[in-house]
């Protein structure tokens, strides 16, 4: 009931500043379960698709947003499970085998699924490899993967920006991807790295973005270690003027890789898939 109750209010808003527009809402099945699978590029990205897709939307995010205390916590729980969304732990291992087990119940119900397979939003607006855990809800639960692509939410509110920017967004949705003929192959991963690379060939079409073939979590461990690294050496700098500071190697941009469908099988991860 609150999931309804939030979206009317905030409709309205969304539309009068942002003026979504969607492109493929019939591939969205009116009943039934179905995975949709999205890039990441905004905390508003669980906002827009809901606004567009009449249907009830079911998002997998992290525990982090259902953990908080005193009433600032309390509130933010009530919003989040308001919105559609469930609290997954995404430190891998057991937790990986919960979140998958979460999301297998909610696709039992009925339900869309809301997945981000990068796992955690892009930290430039680049497309980074699939997590496939969302390849395994698919065979799992026996439903289609529908792949979203978000157009523009990264230049309204990229990670770290508070305040969004008003500037029109876009969701582009593509044909259901049917994995059936992978019935019974759960638990081979190279069939699951096949089918998640697929799956994000599909984004990387419908989105334009550019692909990296590394995780998204990665490259935000190197950024991290690239700032700590040239604070050092600003630090280092400051107290031996004369000194010459070397660029970190950290931050040196990632190799762009080959296109998702051709690195089929060579990671064996079943991390948890969705978050911020």
């Amino acid at each position: 009931m609150l999931y309804w109750v939030v979206k009317a209010i905030l409709t309205p808003v969304l539309r009068l500043f942002w003026r979504p527009w969607v492109e493929g809402l019939d591939q969205v099945p009116t009943r039934g379960p179905a995975i949709l699978a999205s890039n990441h590029l905004s905390f508003l990205d669980s906002f827009f698709l809901p606004l567009v897709v009449p249907r009830r939307i079911t998002f997998l995010a992290k525990s982090d947003y259902f953990t908080g205390v005193g009433f600032k916590g309390w509130s933010k729980r009530k919003f989040f499970k308001g919105v559609g969304q469930v609290p997954i732990d995404r430190s891998g291992g057991r937790a990986s085998e919960g979140a998958l087990r979460t999301g297998v119940r909610v696709l039992g119900s009925g339900e869309l699924l809301g997945i981000y397979p990068e796992g955690t939003r892009s930290p430039d607006g680049r497309l980074y490899r699939g997590k496939i855990g969302v390849a395994r809800m698919a065979l799992e639960a026996g439903v289609p993967v529908i792949p979203v692509a978000m157009i523009g939410t990264f230049e309204v509110q990229p990670p770290g920006q508070f305040m969004p920017r008003i500037r029109r967004v876009g969701i582009r949705i593509g044909r259901p991807l049917d994995f059936s003929r992978y019935a019974g192959m759960a638990d081979d991963r190279f069939v699951l790295r096949s089918m998640t690379d697929e799956i994000m060939y599909e984004l990387m079409s419908l989105s334009g973005q550019e692909y990296v073939d590394m995780y998204a979590q990665r490259r935000k461990e190197e950024l991290a270690a690239a700032r700590e690294a040239q604070a050092r050496e600003a630090g280092r700098g400051q107290a031996e003027p004369s000194a010459v500071v070397e660029p970190s190697a950290a931050a040196e941009p990632p190799v762009v890789g080959e296109g998702p469908a051709t690195r089929a099988g060579k990671d064996p991860e079943r991390a948890p898939v969705s978050g911020s």
